[in-house]
């Protein structure tokens, strides 16, 4: 199943936090202080965004694993197929910027800086 990456960008940007978070939770699923381990964010930011995201559509509750030394308070969160997407979207543009802002173009060429 493909997605028309231009059609789930939200239409304002995705915030720095957001961002983070839907990077954290590329890789897969994980509980808050994973999260906060990777982002180097605080618990509130981490749960109140989580909550924005969750209301979004972008990340949902996750069953959390059968192993027997996960502590059952943990709460286990993943990506969307649209998170995913909006993800993989900002990453992209958040690339696309960095490479303006270095003055290469994307065709891999350096241009005259005034």
């Amino acid at each position: 199943m493909t997605h028309d990456l231009d059609a789930l960008v939200p239409v304002t940007p995705v915030t720095p936090v957001a961002f983070h978070i839907l990077l954290a939770l590329a890789t897969g699923e994980r509980h808050g202080y994973a999260i906060m381990d990777a982002t180097a964010l605080s618990a509130g930011t981490v749960y109140r965004m989580i909550k924005h995201l969750v209301a979004a559509g972008l990340v949902t509750p996750a069953m959390r694993p059968t192993s027997t030394s996960d502590d059952e308070r943990r709460r286990y969160d993943r990506l969307t197929p649209q998170g995913r997407a909006v993800a993989q979207a900002a990453t992209a543009a958040h690339g696309a910027r960095r490479t303006r802002a270095r003055g290469v173009s994307h065709q891999g060429r350096w241009r005259a800086r005034a």
